[in-house]
């Protein structure tokens, strides 16, 4: 419908404001300001009492966000009319596109605070938005954002009467040229998609790959993962190696706590229910061990010249594995020389048969 017949339409009504049309642009844009702040009223009165009675403020939020846009929707609307009356028709093909464009702007960036709203509210609900969490919450803005963008782009050419079937094609082409000389930072791209969504680690956890490296998780991007190793020395790698690897999350599981083991052979003959009360002392003085779960020892095999045990003990975070291992080591070693208890080590004896003459 064009403006000329949206104007035919309403001047029965016009009259009532006289027979100038300065006057009437004047009566349009007064209209439009009260209707304005009557539906600003309705808003705030009315939908935000209802919003009241839930216990989520998201909906007392959205209705905030609304009001100033819907008031500011409804006067341009009003002075699109106005000037339609008022400005030959040669500037009001300039004019009503210019103000279609205003209202397209107002409502990008309503959008924007909008989604941006509705996502961070949906990462605090992990039971219900399982791929929506704080680690993943800047991929989606990104992507509410990217989206919102194109499609204002895309109603403001329709607006101005622009023809998009060559921007598309051609973006088609370029899409594809793009996507062939970047195919790796692309597999980067789509596996740190997936990491940011599945979670496997997240920022803080301690992890092993299948090459060796272990350390904490510094950084987790779109592009690669960063993680400290126990020399201060930080490694990058890029996310379609992580996504394609075997990790092993230390700090996985039901809980943040890591256990270790201590691997301990005493001579045959030596008494060994004082051997595991030894070491279950040694495990109750370490400061670094959790009480929950509790110590255990193991006497785990008769080997070829000792009796191996293995005291097995849970520590609360594992950057202390080094060091509690080695105090566990030091210990041991000095209580077993207390109490004379032997540890066995490889020996060979060699028998000359014959001296040289």
């Amino acid at each position: 419908m064009s403006s000329e017949t949206s104007i035919d339409q309403i001047k029965p009504y016009l009259t009532l404001f006289g027979e100038n049309a300065y006057l009437q642009a004047m009566g349009i844009l007064v209209c439009a300001y009260v209707l304005g702040k009557l539906v600003n009223l309705f808003l705030g009165v009315v939908l935000h009492r209802l919003a009241r009675r839930s216990q989520s403020r998201l909906d007392d939020q959205i209705v905030e966000l609304l009001k100033t846009p819907v008031f500011y929707t409804i006067v341009i609307v009003g002075a699109a009319i106005a000037a339609m009356l008022v400005l030959p028709e040669s500037a009001d093909q300039v004019a009503l596109p210019l103000f279609k464009t205003f209202v397209v702007f107002l409502w990008t960036v309503v959008s924007l605070r909008l989604s941006r709203l509705l996502i961070r509210a949906s990462s605090q609900q992990v039971d219900r938005f399982k791929l929506i969490h704080p680690q993943t919450l800047p991929l989606f803005e990104n992507m509410a954002m990217i989206i919102i963008v194109a499609l204002a782009l895309y109603f403001v050419f329709f607006v101005w009467k622009i023809d998009m079937t060559a921007w598309l094609a051609s973006a088609g082409i370029l899409g594809i040229a793009i996507g062939f000389a970047s195919k790796d930072t692309l597999a980067n791209l789509f596996s740190g998609v997936f990491i940011l969504a599945d979670a496997p680690y997240k920022i803080g956890d301690f992890i092993v790959l299948d090459s060796g490296e272990r350390g904490e998780v510094t950084h987790i991007g779109i592009r690669s993962t960063r993680i400290l190793t126990r020399d201060d020395v930080e490694v990058t790698i890029p996310n379609s190696i992580m996504g394609n690897s075997k990790i092993i999350n230390e700090s996985g599981g039901p809980h943040k706590k890591y256990r270790i083991r201590i691997k301990v052979g005493v001579a045959y003959g030596e008494d060994i229910d004082e051997v595991k009360a030894i070491l279950m002392e040694v495990a109750a003085e370490e400061e670094h061990v959790c009480n929950d779960p509790e110590p255990r020892i193991r006497f785990r095999q008769f080997g070829a010249s000792s009796l191996d045990f293995e005291l097995l003990c849970w520590i609360e975070d594992p950057v202390l594995r080094g060091r509690v291992i080695d105090a566990l080591n030091t210990t041991v070693y000095k209580k077993f020389q207390a109490h004379g208890i032997e540890i066995p080590y490889a020996k060979q004896d060699v028998y000359i048969k014959s001296m040289p003459e």
